[in-house]
């Protein structure tokens, strides 16, 4: 009974999450028509009822997906209710305030303007840009204080539902190394940003050593921030470039990336994808959260081109017709499988227990 109660409980948080979402984009697309309506000239196309109730059911399905993970054990069903209220009540009425900001620079195109005070000289040329049309791109405090609020938002609530779904291949992964002991299980996850995934890692493996890597400086504070909040060792972030990863060869036993490829060119993709195979122990997992892709989900694909049109995604229209099983094995990885869940696809590939690198 107590299950059921709490199933109850996270069903009814998950929709009155996806209600809100719901709410907050209606609300604001009225505010836009008002305010800039030649934004609704953007080449975007309308979404059939049909395609809207696919997508509905894609959502349902994914709660009920997180809930058995949950329930099986792959990570504590108290991470289902893992929500940074705080932050959210905070910063709610400041992406508001931001708005205007991203509708103007939208509707101009302007998407390589950053505050004086931001050094970007020390960036690759395909960072330097205002993803999503954000304020200061993912260089800034304010930026990172918005940004899991806003792609929540995005996704309807389901953001961290897809995030979770990286956990049980991980775990399933590492199983290969069950005689090691869980301190000395080492997990990096690439492109940390804010640290959301390293706390679902954090509640799933308790005793693992953890490593997070992401380019900007301002998100790296706000991971280690919402880190500090939770019991046991602290993840070790750095600064670094996806494409130089700065760890050892074969080091870690485990490395996830989360949302990060379709938004690079195909070259970083691949070269990324070359780097954590070299960090990665032979035996050792490495799974991939994405973008859906058209070869999945061909009737998604008036979603897939709105996105692009309505969002500065630069990379986004190469990404979801990229090969990336044909990548992966280029770099060496084997075994390779793929899933998908709501909107977003997982690649899950293994380094050959024989690899000299």
């Amino acid at each position: 009974m107590a299950d059921t109660f709490t199933k109850l409980a996270y069903q009814t948080f998950q929709q009155g999450k996806a209600a809100f979402a719901l709410a907050h984009k209606n609300l604001s697309s009225q505010l836009l028509n008002v305010l800039h309506p030649p934004l609704n000239k953007l080449k975007t196309q309308p979404l059939s009822p049909e395609i809207l109730q696919q997508f509905r059911q894609r959502f349902e399905q994914i709660m009920e997906t997180d809930w058995q993970d949950a329930e099986r054990g792959v990570y504590p069903v108290s991470l289902l209710f893992d929500t940074p209220w705080q932050d959210f009540l905070r910063y709610y009425p400041l992406d508001w305030l931001d708005m205007p900001n991203r509708w103007e620079r939208t509707y101009q195109n302007r998407f390589q303007e950053f505050s004086p005070e931001i050094d970007i000289e020390n960036y690759p040329n395909y960072y330097r840009r205002n993803f999503h049309y954000q304020t200061d791109g993912y260089l800034s405090d304010a930026s990172a204080n918005l940004y899991d609020l806003q792609v929540e938002l995005l996704f309807n609530g389901g953001a961290d539902p897809m995030r979770r779904r990286v956990l049980a291949p991980l775990k399933d992964g590492l199983k290969a190394f069950d005689t090691v002991v869980p301190q000395q299980i080492r997990v990096l996850d690439v492109a940390c940003g804010t640290g959301r995934t390293l706390r679902m890692i954090r509640a799933t493996l308790p005793k693992a050593s953890l490593f997070g890597t992401d380019l900007s400086p301002a998100y790296l504070r706000k991971a280690n921030q919402l880190l500090s909040e939770i019991l046991g060792e602290l993840p070790q972030l750095m600064q670094a470039k996806a494409e130089e990863l700065p760890y050892q060869d074969n080091y870690f036993h485990g490395v996830t990336c989360v949302f990060l490829f379709h938004e690079l060119p195909p070259s970083i993709r691949q070269r990324i994808i070359e780097q954590c195979f070299r960090v990665i122990q032979p035996g050792g997992v490495f799974v991939i959260c994405d973008s859906i892709q058209a070869i999945d989900f061909p009737q998604f694909m008036t979603m897939m081109k709105n996105f692009p049109a309505m969002f500065h995604e630069p990379y986004y229209r190469h990404y979801i017709t990229d090969d990336l099983v044909e990548r992966l094995t280029q770099a060496g990885f084997e075994a390779i499988t793929t899933q998908n869940h709501f909107m977003s696809k997982y690649w899950i590939a293994h380094k050959p227990e024989d690899a000299t690198v």
